[in-house]
């Protein structure tokens, strides 16, 4: 990818039309929050993955009920802060519930701003249209940024680029132009509704941040045994991703990351239809990307509260 530097152990990307350099390895928040990782181990993969130079840090107010952000926070102590570029995500929709999300991940995170945010789970075609409502969660987004509570609006997605597409379409009617866009880019995806084929042009052209998550899809991609979780990272970070974000849940985990980073070349078109070819048997049905085929990825759909209301003007049209 054009505009790639790199230390000893990490590569480092520019962030669309941001200007930011960021680490092509982005970690992951869920997984620091997950059960089977206590506090301190949680930490101590935060602080060892930035003291080697991952800089990009993901989360979302809603990971393990803000178990993840809490975590992150305390990680983030003692100048690690000045060290990344902190990324979270909201729910709301509505203005006033994005509002309150948003103060609670900057409480839990203990800090006074938040690099990104971005509106999480766009997988409905409603979505864009509650998000850019005059009442709508960017409005609150743009407020938080006039004061300087975050940097820079992204969304982030799983279920089908279609979905993607229409937010970038909606928010340009707007007037809005997204710094980051965040979709699952792997080496299932390429087979199956493809994020990597439909969206990430169009980012491009319009110079917006590439953000790759999903690149295992929590190991799942892996039950196929088709690839190994060195090829999964390395066909990400080949696309014009300016970060791959995944999951660490140990220090080995940590480890196969910098491992990836380091072992990482450019591949020519044939080496990636070699490998895509691999897959494509197991990923024509969409089996191993469940988040794009069913519910149970889907965590604003369990706990549609989080969304906030409808607007009462919207209400108000079932109420004859």
């Amino acid at each position: 990818m054009s505009g790639s530097t790199s230390n000893s152990e990490m590569l480092y990307r520019v962030l669309g039309s941001t200007g930011e350099k960021v680490s092509a390895i982005g970690l992951g928040g869920w997984h620091i929050g997950l059960k089977h990782v206590d506090e301190q181990l949680g930490i101590r993969i935060v602080r060892t993955a930035i003291d080697r130079g991952i800089t990009f840090m993901d989360n979302s107010w809603d990971y393990n009920g803000g178990v993840s952000e809490i975590r992150m926070g305390k990680a983030l102590r003692d100048r690690y802060r000045d060290k990344v570029f902190l990324m979270t995500k909201i729910d709301g929709r509505s203005k006033k519930e994005a509002a309150r999300q948003l103060d609670e991940s900057l409480q839990r995170l203990q800090v006074d701003y938040i690099d990104l945010v971005q509106h999480h789970e766009i997988i409905r075609h409603e979505d864009p249209h509650r998000i850019f409502d005059k009442e709508g969660a960017n409005a609150a987004f743009i407020e938080a940024q006039e004061a300087g509570k975050l940097r820079y609006i992204g969304f982030t997605g799983h279920k089908d680029p279609y979905v993607h597409l229409h937010m970038l379409e909606v928010a340009a009617a707007h007037g809005f132009k997204f710094d980051t866009v965040q979709m699952p880019l792997n080496v299932m995806d390429a087979h199956y509704r493809s994020f990597a084929k439909l969206v990430v042009p169009e980012l491009v052209k319009q110079n917006i941040g590439v953000l790759g998550m999903k690149s295992l899809a929590n190991g799942i991609l892996l039950r196929s045994n088709t690839v190994t979780p060195i090829e999964c990272l390395h066909y990400a970070l080949n696309l014009p991703t300016s970060v791959v974000i995944t999951g660490i849940d140990s220090m080995e985990i940590l480890e196969q990351a910098f491992e990836a980073v380091r072992t990482f070349q450019p591949m020519n078109d044939d080496q990636v239809r070699s490998l895509l070819a691999k897959t494509a048997e197991a990923a024509s049905s969409g089996e191993f990307e469940p988040f794009k085929t069913s519910s149970i990825f889907d965590s604003t759909a369990q706990n549609p509260d989080w969304l906030g209301e409808e607007p009462q003007r919207i209400q108000q049209l079932m109420s004859a």
